[in-house]
């Protein structure tokens, strides 16, 4: 039977969390003198005051939390940040239609990106930091939910891990998962604080440095801008950026050894090879596509090519340029890398470099066990034999990944836009990347979608930033049994 005061408890002590960085925000609009000082309390009161209700009427819950209550909190505790996430943008008037808000706040908890603002710089600067700090929070989210909260779920939790990142083996940062987390944040906040600092160099303002830095590090992608990063026409800023949404595609364990100066350990890595590898290749090539097709400057199409390369394949969704303007071949290969994605472990979405490659190794060991049908022939990942589980649950989540776009692209296209925009725009929510392909490119916004579309594609965001897993298997009939 579900745990529901326990569960009630953990809810709690979100809200807590949420209404603490809605005030936050309340200095930004006195510096900025924007008036809206009540709005922003009253809607940190709303999640404040219910938070502590619900910790105060729960404090002799039972600590026992059984597995499937885990997966309960963990969906219902990014639902719930999301519907009163959304109220400072209602009681601001800054985006007064809830549908919308709810929208643009899941897109911003999931660090997916995508927006229905047609005119970004007219919101108040209190809302422009709030939408950095809601993809900040997301990307931390996946550290604090994978390392943090699942290991006091029991084993639940350890397979929720797995699940997220799926290789033979998880290199802890430490004994104990409380600490590896720990760990793990400072390296966030690190990187974060470091990218501030390059782009201060870079003369852009305190206020947009800390806000892309934010979004860049969750690989969320919401700029400050309507241009996002292309308005700056400057080279060293889109270099800067490049490099830090590169470190946050990357498996967080492996910047620690980084820091560490063990270098072997990241270039013995086979995910990490394969995502450096695939990064250098697509660069390489849509580089001189550009070259010969579009700028007919060297270093500008490569600059454009490697940021939009990093900026897709890790999730993040910044642009330099509108990709949508160039040949469609090259959309193509933007939509692939959509579906990629980057590193497990990292703040990066869609289906993870290493599920790909175990994937494609699996494939090619099929066909030797074909020729040699009573060879043992496993499997190794990082020279370790992958168990035949893990495999099962990486070909589970991509029929069940498969399935989603496809249905997703079915619905989008019932609503009346052309194949290559609803496969962008299901690629783009599910992978939690941001901008997608046709009416759904950079210079788009999804404003245009209608109220249900909006619902429906904040439902694949969720999914999408969850793993499928966690929030399909609420759906089952065998999870609500006793």
């Amino acid at each position: 039977m579900l745990n529901f005061k326990l569960i009630i408890r953990f809810l709690g002590f979100l809200l807590l969390i949420e209404g603490f960085f809605i005030l936050i925000c309340i200095p930004i609009s006195l510096i900025y003198k924007e008036g809206l000082c009540l709005s922003l309390g009253m809607s940190s009161l709303f999640s404040i005051l219910p938070g502590g209700l619900a910790i105060l009427f729960t404090r002799n819950a039972d600590k026992n939390l059984p597995t499937r209550d885990g997966f309960l909190i963990v969906t219902m505790g990014w639902i719930l940040f999301s519907l009163v996430g959304s109220l400072p943008f209602v009681l601001t008037g800054a985006i007064p239609s809830y549908t919308n808000a709810f929208f643009e706040t899941v897109s911003g908890f999931t660090t997916t990106g995508a927006t229905i603002l047609d005119d970004i710089e007219a919101l108040p600067h209190s809302m422009l930091f709030w939408r950095s700090i809601i993809q900040w929070l997301g990307g931390m989210g996946i550290i604090v939910m994978s390392l943090a909260i699942f290991p006091l779920l029991g084993i639940g939790g350890i397979q929720l891990f797995d699940a997220e990142s799926p290789g033979p083996s998880v290199d802890k940062l430490h004994p104990r998962i409380k600490e590896t987390a720990q760990r793990l944040w400072i390296i966030y906040i690190i990187f974060t604080i470091a990218q501030i600092l390059f782009l201060l160099a870079g003369r852009m303002n305190l206020f947009d440095s800390i806000c892309h830095s934010f979004t860049t590090m969750a690989t969320g992608g919401y700029s400050t801008k309507q241009l996002s990063i292309a308005y700056w026409d400057s080279p060293y800023i889109h270099y800067v950026i490049t490099f830090f949404m590169f470190l946050a595609g990357v498996n967080f364990t492996l910047s620690y050894f980084a820091l560490h100066l063990n270098f072997k350990k990241v270039i013995q890595n086979e995910e990490f090879r394969l995502y450096l590898g695939l990064i250098v290749g697509f660069s390489i090539l849509v580089g001189i596509i550009l070259y010969f097709t579009q700028y007919h400057s060297l270093e500008e199409s490569f600059r454009h090519a490697i940021f939009q390369v990093v900026s897709i394949m890790t999730t993040t969704g910044f642009v330099t340029t509108d990709y949508v303007q160039w040949i469609p071949f090259l959309s193509l290969i933007l939509l692939i890398l959509m579906f990629i994605g980057g590193s497990a472990g990292s703040t990066a979405g869609a289906i993870k470099v290493v599920r790909v490659l175990l994937f494609f190794k699996n494939s090619i060991m099929e066909l030797k066990r074909l020729v040699h049908p009573s060879a043992i022939l496993p499997v190794k990942f990082n020279k370790t034999a992958v168990p035949q589980e893990m495999l099962n649950n990486i070909f589970a989540f991509l029929s069940f990944y498969l399935l989603a776009t496809i249905i997703g692209v079915i619905v989008m296209s019932a609503m009346g836009f052309d194949l290559s925009s609803s496969c962008g725009a299901v690629a783009t929510t599910l992978g939690n990347v941001g901008p997608g392909i046709g009416v759904f490119g950079p210079a788009g916004s999804f404003s245009q979608v209608s109220a249900f579309g909006k619902w429906f594609l904040s439902f694949l965001m969720i999914i999408g930033r969850l793993e499928l897993f966690t929030v399909l298997i609420l759906l089952s009939p065998g999870f609500w049994r006793k």
